[in-house]
């Protein structure tokens, strides 16, 4: 009997260690995905900026429009495309729909949680990966959710959750 109970070990062991080979595989791929995403998001916005430019009907600056400090207008009193950010400040009315697909879904595990993770817990429930380099490069993501406003990080350092905000939308005043 126990030549058989050490075969199904070593049979459970093997496919314990191909079941998590294939979730590391999956987690590249996920993250390989979003960066490709990400890269088809900025390259249809060019497009579409220069399709505009092309066809002379491109809209004058909006009050949605990004511009970025010491961004100029064109000589047709257009803005250049040039060093627009892909993550747009946060305010009122602004959807998440509004950020790129990989930032998008940093928010929406935020608003899952419904409390303040880690970055790594993050990278987790997105399922990326999470080692040291990865969550690094994710890290620094959470962080620029945090500078424009669409994160907080008011649980404590490296605690990323939704920001407060009062009636109006707008981020709660401390204290």
């Amino acid at each position: 009997m126990g030549s058989l109970i050490d075969e199904l070990q070593r049979r459970e062991a093997a496919v314990r260690e191909e079941a998590e080979e294939l979730r590391g595989r999956i987690a590249q791929l996920a993250e390989r995905l979003a960066g490709v995403e990400e890269r088809l998001s900025r390259l249809v916005i060019t497009r579409e900026t220069v399709e505009e430019v092309l066809s002379g009907s491109g809209a004058e600056a909006s009050p949605a429009t990004v511009v970025p400090d010491g961004a100029a207008a064109s000589r047709s009193g257009r803005l250049s495309a040039v060093g627009v950010l892909a993550v747009p400040p946060w305010r009122s009315g602004l959807a998440v729909s509004a950020l790129p697909e990989a930032y998008r879904d940093l928010v929406e595990v935020a608003e899952d949680a419904g409390r303040p993770l880690r970055a790594v817990q993050i990278a987790a429930a997105a399922g990326l990966g999470t080692d040291k380099a990865k969550v690094e490069g994710l890290r620094s993501k959470l962080k620029r959710l945090v500078e424009r406003g669409w994160l907080a990080e008011d649980a404590g350092p490296g605690l990323f959750g939704l920001p407060a905000r009062d009636g109006t939308g707008e981020a709660a005043k401390p204290g």
